[in-house]
């Protein structure tokens, strides 16, 4: 008997617990009370659809309080798209504070796109900075500079879904100032007047296409880098010098390799004479026993030779008759 007694109560105390569970009347009534228009079925469907009512509700009182006429099934569609609803809220109460225009419809846009549209809100009331790397560029005289800018912008609501964002201006400024440095004549005209890189920068109009308006670019600091122009210059000499080097030197191997090639020829002579001198007493022997050369021919011979060397050793020039090479 006392088994059932409390197994009846403990079955009572679940089904309380469970009734209040899907039917939060306390949330219903502070709802009501708050002059948020939602039924017990609506809170007990929400329950079913897996949505937290505390969230949709308290979320739809904050919107009413701040007079903002959303529904609460407007509420639990976009928390069901994955949204974040409490901070759709907020982002909506401070651009209407602000004067910003801005509708839900467009708010959870932001929302499902990944962006904070609360922050987005906060940086179209107060504009945001944002430091860039050090650039650096080289003027058209050589001279590198090294610049840092502080870009002034300002959340662009209509363009956040969609619209690039840091990166894409960080990138751009960087471009503007590489270009404006690159076309002053003088690295000095950019560090005496570097607001003309920021009013060059400023003009092409860099925000376009991005979240954000630029309001303005202010160069933070310039600094003189390295010559890059003289070492250019420097490293060109040293190419040229090695190129002419390397000419030389194939100039050189040619020569030395036609100085080669007329010894190898000069030897070639000398060796085609001392042959041909080899043959000369052959060609007297053959003459005597042919009957073409007679003794007396050949004394004859032997005298104007002996002679020719006697006239060379008195003339100085030390050649034989018989051998002229020496």
């Amino acid at each position: 008997m006392d088994f059932l007694f409390l197994a009846s109560v403990f079955a009572i105390i679940i089904g309380v617990l469970l009734l209040f569970y899907y039917v939060p009347v306390g949330l219903w009534f502070t709802a009501r009370i708050s002059g948020v228009k939602v039924t017990i079925l609506d809170l007990i469907l929400m329950r079913i659809r897996k949505v937290p009512p505390s969230v949709i509700i308290n979320s739809a009182i904050t919107a009413t309080k701040a007079g903002l006429q959303i529904s609460t099934r407007e509420l639990e569609t976009h928390y069901l798209a994955g949204g974040n609803v409490p901070n759709v809220i907020r982002a909506l109460i401070s651009a209407d504070k602000a004067n910003i225009n801005l509708s839900f419809k467009q708010a959870t846009a932001i929302d499902l796109a990944g962006r904070d549209v609360f922050e987005a809100v906060q940086i179209s009331v107060n504009p945001k900075v944002i430091n860039t790397p050090k650039v650096a560029a080289v003027a058209a005289d050589g001279i590198q500079l090294i610049a840092i800018a502080r870009v002034t912008v300002r959340a662009s609501i209509a363009q956040l879904v969609g619209g690039a964002g840091e990166e894409t201006i960080l990138a751009r400024v960087g471009e503007g100032i590489v270009t404006s440095i690159g076309s002053a004549k003088s690295h000095k005209e950019v560090l005496e007047n570097p607001d003309k890189i920021s009013k060059l920068v400023l003009s092409r109009g860099l925000d376009a296409g991005t979240a954000f308006e630029i309001l303005s670019i202010d160069i933070a600091d310039v600094d003189v880098g390295a010559n890059i122009g003289a070492k250019l210059q420097t490293d060109q000499a040293a190419a040229d010098l090695r190129v002419a080097e390397a000419k030389a030197e194939e100039r050189r191997a040619m020569a030395v390799a036609v100085e080669q090639e007329m010894k190898a020829k000069a030897q070639e002579a000398r060796a085609k004479v001392i042959e041909a001198e080899a043959e000369i007493p052959k060609s007297i022997a053959q003459a005597f026993l042919s009957g073409n050369l007679g003794v007396m021919d050949y004394y004859k011979m032997q005298n104007v030779q002996a002679d020719t060397e006697m006239r060379n050793s008195i003339s100085g020039s030390g050649k034989s008759a018989t051998n002229p090479n020496k």
